[in-house]
């Protein structure tokens, strides 16, 4: 039973991690790039101002909500294309990837819509691979403590197995602890550190719709494959349903209390504008 638990661990591990690996970034779609007309009319145009105004004009036939922290149009210098919401542009992959969550150098591939589904499951089997191995090896050390293991070899063993199964549990349990946390509140790693701009502001919770939607959206509406590394989640990663939207459709939610953290995480709008527009520029 011990050997068939193990091998079950060990098969969706490196499952995962091989589609980790091995799903590219998707990258936006060929509505989001400028046309050759709109990127000359672009270049050639040196005033700030009227250069925004043609932003606005291509970003009104496309489903974009997010802003810059000036209110401007999100546009990528380097891919000359309008970036769909939650999309930055990555300097590992030099390309702007789909709601990118982080440039993972564990499995040396960015982390974004396409594969952030088999990147929390790869964290979570290898939590499991990790604690399996420390509890099998836990009965040994005891072993070894007592005196009843005489094999010095076999000690370092021990020791050395239980050691790096411990470490690497504690390691992903917060790392994975953290990306639960996110998924919970539909969030991105960069959107936890720098708040979304919408029309009416920043907002950190402004595609939350609650636990089971946002968790949906992620594993998609077909529990069954929640746990596998199969691509489920909802959408294609240009567009994502948000909470103003939500309550405008239904104004009961509009008199409903704010989210419980809302209180807790928000910033000053000045702060939270500043860091957003650092943010653009950077990634």
């Amino acid at each position: 039973a011990y050997l068939i638990i193990f091998h079950i661990l060990f098969v969706l591990f490196v499952w995962t991690y091989w589609k980790s690996i091995f799903t590219l970034p998707v990258q936006p779609g060929k509505k989001y790039h400028m046309s050759y007309a709109d990127k000359e009319r672009y270049e050639n145009e040196e005033r700030p101002e009227v250069q925004r105004q043609i932003l606005a004009e291509i970003a009104r036939k496309l489903p974009v909500y997010t802003r810059t922290g000036n209110g401007g149009v999100r546009f990528c210098d380097r891919c000359q294309l309008i970036k769909p919401d939650r999309c930055h542009h990555c300097s590992v992959c030099a390309i702007c990837v789909l709601k990118m969550d982080h440039p993972c150098p564990w499995v040396n591939n960015c982390i974004g819509f396409s594969n952030y589904k088999f990147f929390l499951l790869f964290l979570a089997y290898s939590l499991l691979y990790c604690l399996y191995i420390a509890a099998t090896v836990f009965k040994y050390f005891i072993k070894y403590w007592t005196g009843e293991l005489t094999n010095g070899r076999s000690k370092f063993h021990v020791l050395f197995l239980l050691f790096v199964a411990v470490m690497f549990f504690v390691s992903l349990m917060f790392l994975f602890g953290y990306h639960c946390w996110l998924v919970s509140r539909n969030r991105s790693t960069l959107e936890a550190f720098s708040a979304p701009v919408f029309q009416n502001g920043p907002d950190k919770n402004g595609f939350n719709l609650g636990f089971v939607k946002n968790l949906q959206q992620v594993f998609g509406e077909e529990k069954k494959l929640w746990l596998l590394p199969i691509a489920s989640s909802q959408g294609d990663g240009h567009f994502f349903p948000m909470r103003a939207f939500c309550e405008a459709q239904n104004p009961l939610l509009a008199n409903e209390e704010q989210w419980e953290d809302d209180g807790i995480d928000e910033e000053p709008h000045d702060a939270g504008e500043a860091s957003s527009l650092a943010i653009e520029r950077e990634t």
